[in-house]
């Protein structure tokens, strides 16, 4: 096949015009040329979205803990905790039957997110858990502040591994991304825990959460515009629809809130409205990323076109 291109190409340098007309692009039947996502959108995308508040907010809470803000790292372990269960409830509900969570974790694959996934979950909850009990309970201080730590450590991971397994999918508005969306959604997951603080936690000890929600609603409109210029055309995926309707609302939330809680988050309203304003930003991320996926699954032309300009050949017509 590439002999044949190199002749062909070499004709078109002599000037001579291709016998045969270009292809106008078709797929078969009009049918995707590869199957749409079948994870439930509400299950799955809330996953994304709960695992990156649950194990960004233990991050938070490991910083609150060592720099003695008890009240926001007391509350950030028990929002973890809730988020964490919640989020392995949406994924069990996905599977269908509790016993196939089980089963992943019966291999040991450090080349499949999948199965690294569902370790890092197997060993965050039990700590997040055991953080969270001692917070409120006051018992155990030192296993506490052990599990706090090994949460906090396990809790960037738990909060971007969902970016990886979904690029390393054949979905073109995911995999052409697959650099960026890890970013994305650290950046992301960074913004709901920051609004987590400034909803549960002391306004007197909300300066940090405040810091981190604008450095992340920075992070996250760059490299989302990032993410886009890689897509090239599949980009439209994630401007046009529900999925832009969904990452347009998530980008006004995040920088609305980021703002306001900068400029009066220590005005305990305020506060609370800029941190419910960042998790509904984060929600949006998670559930905009995911529609932008199935839609471009389900329309064949962000699957060949790509493809072909990639290979060096001109779109085709109809393209």
């Amino acid at each position: 096949m590439s002999v044949i291109q190199n002749v062909r190409r070499g004709r078109r340098r002599r000037g001579e015009q291709p016998v045969v007309p270009r292809a106008e692009f078709r797929s078969y039947y009009g049918r995707p040329v590869i199957k749409p996502p079948s994870w439930a959108a509400l299950d799955i995308a809330g996953y994304f979205f709960l695992g990156g508040l649950a194990g960004a907010g233990s991050a938070l809470a490991g910083g609150a803990h060592l720099t003695g803000r008890t009240g926001t790292a007391t509350a950030l372990k028990v929002s973890s905790l809730t988020a964490v269960s919640l989020s392995a409830a949406a994924l069990v509900h996905d599977l269908g039957k509790p016993s196939r969570f089980m089963n992943m974790l019966r291999v040991f694959k450090p080349t499949s997110p999948m199965s690294m996934g569902s370790w890092l979950l197997g060993a965050y909850g039990p700590a997040a858990g055991v953080a969270a009990a001692s917070a409120v309970t006051g018992r155990s201080p030192r296993l506490g502040g052990v599990a706090t730590g090994a949460a906090a450590l396990l809790g960037p991971a738990v909060a971007t591994y969902t970016g990886v397994l979904a690029a390393d999918t054949a979905v073109p508005a995911w995999h052409g991304a697959h650099r960026e969306l890890p970013y994305l959604f650290a950046a992301s997951a960074t913004a709901a825990a920051s609004g987590m603080a400034l909803v549960a936690g002391p306004t007197g000890e909300n300066l940090p959460a405040r810091c981190a929600a604008g450095l992340a609603a920075l992070a996250d409109t760059a490299v989302e515009k990032a993410a886009e210029r890689r897509l090239g055309m599949v980009a439209e995926t994630w401007k046009e629809g529900r999925a832009g309707t969904l990452l347009r609302s998530a980008r006004a939330l995040t920088i609305g809130g980021a703002a306001a809680g900068a400029l009066f988050g220590d005005r305990r309203p305020v506060a609370v409205a800029s941190g419910l304003a960042l998790l509904a930003g984060s929600a949006c991320t998670r559930f905009g990323v995911f529609a932008a996926g199935v839609a471009s699954a389900e329309d064949p032309k962000y699957t060949v076109v790509p493809q072909r300009e990639r290979l060096g050949g001109a779109p085709p017509e109809g393209a």
